[in-house]
C-alpha cells in the first residue's frame, strides 16, 4: 500500500486493473485502518476517474456473493441517495410497476442512510425473507417478476471497510459505487443521482459497460426524477432535459414528495400508493420513474408508450398483484 499511496500521492491516477487490485486487497483485510483511511481520503482531494471506479466496481462484484437467476433478462432500479430530500420510496414502488408492467426486477438495495427508510426497510416491514438462495430468488423472480437482494448480505468483504468509512465521518467514493455493485449483474440499469458531476461520472462508467442505462438527475437536486422542475437524463452518452410538461405530466410542489417520519409511516405511504389510493402526484413520480426504467428494459419502445405502460401497470393493479405475489398476501 505504501507504493500505491506515493504513487496517488504524486498526482497519478490508476488503471482500471490497479484500482480493482487495490481495492480487492483492502476488503480482504490486508491493509490496517490508518492505510485504507489514507486510500479513502485521497479521493476527497481530487475527483475520480470512469477507470477507477470501474475498477473498485468490478472488485465488489467479484467479491460480492454469486447468485444465478437463470438466463432471464433483468433490470435494477435505485438511487444513490444522498440528496437529503426524504422523498418517498420512489425507486422501490417504481420496481414493482416495472415488473408488473412485464419487466424482470432485480432489486439491490440497503437499509436508509439520508432516509429513515430505505428499501430493505419497507421489504423488511412487509416481511420479506433475506437471502443468498439463488433457487429462491429465481423462482422469485420467475412467479412475481421481482426478488431482492439485501446488499449487506451480498458484500460480506465490505465489513472490514465499514469501520473505517464510519470513522472519517464523510461521504467517500463507495457511496456511489452502491449501485453499481449488483451481484446478479441485470442488463439494464436506471439509476437516479444527486449531482450533475455524479451523473457525468456514471454516464462516462456506464459507457465503458454493456449495460443499456439511464441516469437521471432532478436539477435542482433530487436523486431521482421529482417532477418538482426540469430534469436530466442520460442514456448511452446522450443527454435530454425533460420538463413535466413535455411528458403530459404536472409539475409538483416539494412538499408532496415527503416519505414520512419514520418507517411505519413511509410503508403506510407505499402501500397506499400501490393500492391505487396515492396522490396524483404521487402516481404520477412513479409513473415518471417507472417509465424511464422500461426505456432502459425496453429500449425499441418511445418514452410515450413506456409512459403507459407504468401507468396501467400501477392503475389496473398489476404492480399491486407483484407485491402480493412476492410477499404472500392474500388477494
Amino acid at each position: 500500500m505504501k507504493e500505491t499511496l506515493s504513487y496517488l500521492f504524486e498526482g497519478n491516477i490508476l488503471s482500471q486493473q490497479k484500482a480493482k487490485e487495490v481495492l480487492t486487497d483492502l476488503a480482504s483485510g490486508k491493509f490496517s485502518n490508518e492505510e485504507m483511511a489514507s486510500f479513502l481520503t485521497v479521493y476527497q482531494m481530487r475527483k475520480i476517474t470512469p477507470a477507477e471506479i470501474l475498477g473498485f466496481r468490478n472488485a465488489m462484484i467479484s467479491l460480492a456473493v454469486q447468485v444465478d437467476i437463470g438466463g432471464y433478462k433483468t433490470i435494477d432500479v435505485c438511487g444513490t441517495g444522498g440528496d437529503g430530500k426524504n422523498t418517498f420510496n420512489i425507486s422501490t414502488l417504481s420496481s414493482f410497476v416495472i415488473a408488473g408492467a412485464g419487466a424482470k426486477v432485480v432489486k439491490h438495495g440497503n437499509y436508509g442512510l439520508s432516509s429513515p427508510c430505505g428499501s430493505s426497510n419497507i421489504f423488511e416491514h412487509f416481511g420479506y425473507q433475506f437471502s443468498s438462495d439463488s433457487a429462491k430468488l429465481r423462482g422469485e423472480l420467475e412467479q412475481c417478476g421481482i426478488c431482492y437482494l439485501h446488499a449487506p448480505m451480498f458484500h460480506p468483504a465490505m465489513k472490514n471497510i465499514a469501520p473505517v468509512r464510519k470513522a472519517l465521518k464523510f461521504k467517500t467514493f463507495f457511496n456511489m459505487l452502491g449501485p453499481m455493485t449488483n451481484p446478479a449483474k441485470p442488463q439494464s440499469q436506471f439509476v437516479g443521482v444527486f449531482s450533475a458531476d455524479v451523473q457525468n461520472l456514471y454516464s462516462e462508467v456506464y459507457q465503458l459497460t454493456d449495460i443499456q442505462h439511464a441516469i437521471a438527475f432532478s436539477m435542482d437536486g433530487y436523486d431521482e426524477i421529482s417532477l418538482t422542475g426540469d430534469f436530466k437524463v442520460v442514456r448511452h452518452g446522450k443527454e435530454m432535459v425533460y420538463s413535466p410538461e413535455k411528458l403530459g405530466l404536472s409539475k409538483v410542489n416539494a412538499n408532496e414528495l415527503h416519505g414520512g417520519d419514520t418507517i411505519g409511516e413511509a410503508a403506510q405511504i407505499f402501500l397506499s400508493i400501490l393500492d391505487g389510493k396515492g396522490t396524483k402526484t404521487q402516481n404520477e413520480v412513479v409513473i415518471a420513474n417507472s417509465a424511464f426504467a422500461l426505456l432502459c428494459y425496453y429500449p425499441e419502445k418511445s418514452i410515450s408508450d413506456c409512459i403507459e405502460m407504468a401507468k396501467e401497470s400501477l392503475k389496473s393493479g398489476k404492480a399491486m398483484n407483484a407485491f402480493k405475489k412476492l410477499f404472500n398476501k392474500a388477494s
